[in-house]
């Protein structure tokens, strides 16, 4: 099940066992990606209700700035997350010049690009606009050779199912590195990563780890894995 936003679009995966647990793992995946000898200033797209955002807070010293346009959403998170190194707003960042001239060394996100697929090339530039000389992205986004990912996204059936926006379409490994190259990024990384579904049962948390850590390993299996792991500098 996932929590809808304020448009009736499922974003949010609900609290459970194997979302808290899969969401930590993308937490380490993307902490991994810093600089943590020095505080980073830090723009998560899409942070919804907060969780990431402040479990990335209480991890590192880097200042934090979660924007999302649910305002639900945002007001949950002020609610829940008062962090002196974390910050929410309702901000659109295909308007750059709303943040007034501030820059990020990283900006991040978990399934957030996929919602702009028929737009990529402009919010892949917009995003490049918003990182500091040197920055990086780092985005977890759905596989579309995922099985699970490719019937939800591919049948128009499954797609109502799931509630999903319009415009949003998971997408390739060469798909998203054509795309980064086009726009001007550098040291563009694009891995196959996790096997770990959100709605499954408790009991197969551990062996889809497992399993998934085999998987990651071969060659043509990790191509089924659910997500990529998508890093690139400016």
């Amino acid at each position: 099940m996932k929590v809808k936003d304020d448009r009736s679009h499922n974003q949010i995966y609900k609290p459970s066992y194997t979302t808290i647990t899969r969401l930590k793992r993308r937490v380490d995946y993307i902490i991994s990606q810093f600089d943590t000898s020095k505080p980073n200033d830090i723009l998560e797209i899409g942070c919804g209700m907060g969780i990431m955002a402040d479990m990335i807070a209480q991890k590192t010293e880097s200042n934090i700035l979660g924007i999302d346009l649910c305002v639900p959403f945002i007001q949950h998170a002020q609610r829940y997350f008062p962090r002196s190194n974390l910050s929410f707003a309702v901000m659109d960042f295909n308007k750059p010049g709303d943040f007034n001239g501030r820059q990020f060394d990283h900006i991040i996100g978990n399934g957030i690009l996929h919602h702009l697929y028929f737009q990529l090339d402009e919010a892949l530039t917009t995003i490049k606009k918003l990182l500091k000389p040197g920055g990086k992205i780092i985005f977890l986004e759905p596989n579309i050779y995922n099985p699970y990912c490719w019937v939800i996204f591919s049948f128009p059936f499954f797609r109502k199912k799931a509630h999903l926006e319009p415009a949003e379409m998971a997408f390739s490994k060469s798909f998203i590195t054509k795309k980064l190259h086009s726009v001007g990024y550098e040291n563009i990384k694009v891995e196959y990563r996790d096997f770990l579904l959100p709605g499954i049962p408790r009991f197969l948390v551990n062996p889809s780890i497992a399993v998934g850590a085999l998987a990651e390993r071969i060659p043509l299996l990790k191509m089924w894995s659910q997500s990529i792991f998508i890093t690139a500098e400016n």
